[in-house]
């Protein structure tokens, strides 16, 4: 088997098992090898208590590729995602506490990232310091500043980084948008998207000692710590600001996706968001119905909507967008579908059946839709095959989304450059949330 590994010294202390060892502290040299046509991908898994075993799932469907990796924090976690790849390929992986400790492997090539918001950025520099490409899923980073210090990384380190936003990869929605760019429903200046849950109560949560099969220090890494309390781990997190970043980024990201591709527009000129955390009187800190409008200049405007706690759908989904043209409209339900009407309001043109999606499962839209996009970043690895959702075109998706919850937690619209990255103009309080504090020695070096 062919390879080209380019090294340099390794840094001196390579125990890196333990949890407290920050971010700042590490120093990995930038590795990787090339590929022959016969060579084995290797990869690992990063989080596997929920969304990392659809990963799993997507990536024992590729050829030649071998997932030698489980990495969680958590040890019944780390059991699923072990037990799935020995039920799915008849080999058992190993098992990682701590996921830095295979990054000096020289025949690691990738890995993929499903963990809490706040370790996406985090993780993913380390593993690109190390010479590895990276899947992440979205949001791309828990603020603004994180998807710029990912593109950096990137960069600097020449690896491939795809955001897990996967219609950018299914097969009618791309056929879908390229309608729209070549006029199918004539100038699209306006779009409104969804998204419809029935999430229940997380109640007020009790301090109790940390479970004795979580590393709850390393669960929480880069961020500032809190007590261990019984209403976080293992998804209520998303609803705190110190570790999630609420419905807009966990799952807003998607629609917000499709209609920023469909409008062809990249950084904002004004964000407004309305809403609140309505339904409950718990600790669920963002809000649970929020509805955010993003304007791009005097010519284009898109709406998202997002009701975690009330699943009444629109258009008969509980997830989708429309496009809005001069000459007609584009419908999605959802997963990988659409609707063509003209100015008439007359169906048009509609996509084949597709493959089916569950469009409110909280793990993702099944293998098959999932499959799409993994396959995109193999290939990526293994050819240059160029990306669906580069790491730089997935920050501009996964910002309009930050602004909106800044918007909301500063109370007032955000006036934003265009021309600069989307930076915030003349609001110091919001200006502070376009970065984060970190715990202390965890602050991404790059």
């Amino acid at each position: 088997m062919e390879k080209n590994i380019q090294r340099r010294s390794f840094i001196k202390n390579t125990s890196l098992a333990v949890a407290g060892i920050g971010l700042t502290a590490l120093k990995f040299p930038a590795f990787g090898r090339s590929f022959s046509p016969n060579d084995k991908t290797i990869i690992g898994v990063m989080g596997t208590n929920g969304r990392g075993l659809e990963h799993i799932r997507a990536l024992v469907k590729i050829p030649n590729l071998e997932i030698a990796y489980i990495c969680d924090v958590e040890d019944n976690a780390r059991a699923k995602g072990l037990n799935l790849v020995e039920k799915l390929t008849g080999k058992r992986p190993q098992a990682v506490h701590d996921f830095r400790k295979i990054l000096d492997n020289k025949d690691l090539d990738a890995i993929t990232i499903a963990t809490p918001d706040h370790w996406h950025t985090p993780a993913a520099i380390l593993a690109c310091a190390a010479g590895k490409h990276v899947y992440v899923e979205k949001p791309c980073g828990h603020n603004p500043e994180e998807g710029e210090m990912l593109i950096r990384a990137a960069r600097k380190y020449n690896r491939h980084v795809q955001m897990g936003n996967q219609r950018r990869s299914m097969p009618n929605l791309m056929s879908a948008m390229q309608q729209v760019h070549d006029g199918a429903i004539g100038n699209a200046y306006f779009a409104n998207g969804w998204y419809a849950n029935n999430r229940k109560p997380i109640g007020t949560g009790k301090v109790i000692p940390v479970p004795s099969n979580l590393d709850w220090e390393l669960w929480q890494g880069p961020a500032p710590r809190e007590d261990y309390r019984d209403n976080l781990v293992h998804y209520n997190w998303h609803w705190f600001w110190n570790w999630g970043t609420g419905e807009a980024c966990n799952n807003g990201t998607h629609e917000i996706d499709c209609m920023r591709w469909a409008l062809g527009v990249d950084f904002p000129t004004r964000v407004l968001s309305g809403g609140g955390r309505y339904t409950a009187n718990d600790d669920w800190q963002t809000p649970d119905t929020q509805a955010i409008t993003f304007e791009f200049g005097k010519k284009k405007s898109i709406l998202w909507e997002g009701r975690s706690c009330n699943n009444y759908p629109v258009e008969g989904s509980g997830r989708g967008f429309i496009i809005y043209g001069e000459k007609g409209t584009l419908v999605n339900n959802g997963g990988d579908d659409y609707k063509i009407f003209d100015a008439a309001n007359k169906l048009i043109k509609q996509s084949g059946n597709g493959d089916a999606s569950n469009t409110i499962n909280p793990l993702g839209p099944g293998e098959t839709l999932d499959s799409y996009h993994f396959k995109n970043f193999i290939d990526a690895v293994r050819k240059d095959t160029p990306l669906n959702s580069e790491i730089a075109e997935g920050h501009k998706t996964v910002l309009l989304c930050h602004l909106g919850n800044i918007s909301q937690r500063v109370g007032r619209a955000l006036n934003c450059d265009e021309n600069n990255g989307g930076k915030i103009l003349h609001d110091k309080e919001a200006e502070k949330l376009w970065g984060r504090e970190y715990e202390k020695g965890w602050k991404p070096n790059i």
